[in-house]
């Protein structure tokens, strides 16, 4: 039995999370969860999974919800998400919370040495360096739960590094891959939001759509994987159907596929270096798919491709500002402040106005993620 901290349990892959734990009861429990802004789902997943910790974002909702079930302990804010983060009955944590707010988190579960299953891309892309750095200090495993890297992981079981010759990460193309860049001046928050493929959350969604999602997950391939830019590649895949691969340096190529289904990743890391049947999955059926269709990226039609890989081979606090810029642009644009493309624009001129930091301290990524956030919202 392996016991469970879920940060961001009732997002996308929060809910797939439980969906797991709920069809392995005799595998996984569920010690304690963060919740967002979701309440009513909060009560559903205390009731059926009855954690014994529960953070909030507010002290009204965690007072409100102490009345409601007196045998949980309530938390809330920053300090509650580090105390679901290192909770002591916990075996591993699940990140899945959105955004540079589970950096922190991350650091101080790594510190108490708890595995980690990582699905919060931007601790790795705005802290690579130190995340890394204290993983291998306090020797502890990080396993990636994105379908491109868990693709990889899998991909390099009994590989020796010094043999990797690149990694190539598949990206579906999102919502408007078969529209021409002229045409994306008008585009819609709902059009933006109706991917293809996946089901996942508004922003992975829209930064699905502007290729800024891969973007960040070949910084991720980079500090995950210790593989240098030149040597990660994103191969356009409409179908996402092969998840990512591994070229080696005798021209062997492994790939790892399977139909879109969050949960094999997810299901993955908690059982690593097992596995589990997943009963409710759909097998892949080669033969009814037919045919896979492979295409180069072209990084002036996906420009946040392109700011990622700048910002990556630049390092230092350009990642941050990346990030940070990226987080408020698309929150402008689901609220209808700014026009689609303008994401592109807002990240853009961030990028071209900060100043370098290598090798930051924690400190200073938490400043240079604030005050570029302050630097964005003052151009809406």
């Amino acid at each position: 039995m392996k016991t469970i901290s879920l940060m961001g349990a009732t997002g996308s892959i929060g809910t797939q999370t439980l969906a797991i734990i709920r069809e392995h009861p005799q595998e996984f429990q569920l010690a304690a969860i963060s919740v967002g802004k979701n309440i009513d789902l909060a009560r559903k997943i205390i009731i059926e999974f009855q954690p014994k910790l529960v953070s909030v974002q507010s002290k009204d909702v965690c007072n409100t919800l102490k009345a409601e079930f007196p045998h949980v302990r309530f938390t809330f804010g920053d300090e509650g998400l580090i105390e679901v983060a290192v909770y002591k009955d916990a075996d591993i944590l699940v990140n899945a919370v959105l955004g540079s707010v589970g950096l922190d988190p991350t650091l101080q579960a790594i510190e108490s040495g708890k595995t980690i299953a990582i699905a919060n891309k931007e601790t790795l892309v705005t802290a690579g360096h130190l995340v890394m750095e204290a993983a291998k200090r306090n020797q502890v495993s990080l396993l990636p739960v994105d379908s491109e890297h868990s693709a990889i992981f899998q991909a390099l079981q009994g590989e020796k590094e010094k043999n990797i010759e690149r990694l190539i990460l598949t990206a579906s193309g999102g919502s408007f891959r078969d529209r021409p860049r002229q045409d994306l001046e008008t585009v819609t928050v709902q059009e933006a939001l109706n991917h293809p493929n996946w089901s996942m959350g508004a922003k992975i969604t829209i930064d699905s759509a502007t290729m800024m999602n891969k973007g960040l997950e070949v910084i991720e391939a980079h500090w995950l994987f210790n593989i240098p830019y030149n040597k990660i590649d994103v191969l356009l895949h409409k179908e996402s159907i092969i998840h990512s691969m591994v070229e080696f340096h005798d021209t062997s190529v492994i790939a790892q596929l399977g139909t879109p289904d969050m949960r094999v990743p997810i299901q993955y890391a908690l059982t690593y270096p097992d596995r589990l049947p997943l009963p409710s999955g759909n097998r892949l059926n080669l033969s009814e798919v037919g045919k896979l269709h492979f295409m180069d990226m072209d990084l002036e039609r996906f420009r946040c491709l392109d700011f990622a890989y700048r910002a990556g081979e630049i390092g230092g606090t350009m990642p941050t500002v990346l990030n940070a810029a990226n987080e408020v642009a698309v929150e402008a644009f689901l609220n209808g402040k700014i026009r689609f493309l303008q994401i592109e624009d807002l990240i853009e001129k961030a990028l071209s106005v900060h100043q370098v930091i290598e090798h930051p301290s924690l400190k200073l990524i938490q400043e240079v993620d604030r005050e570029t956030r302050e630097f964005v919202r003052s151009l809406l």
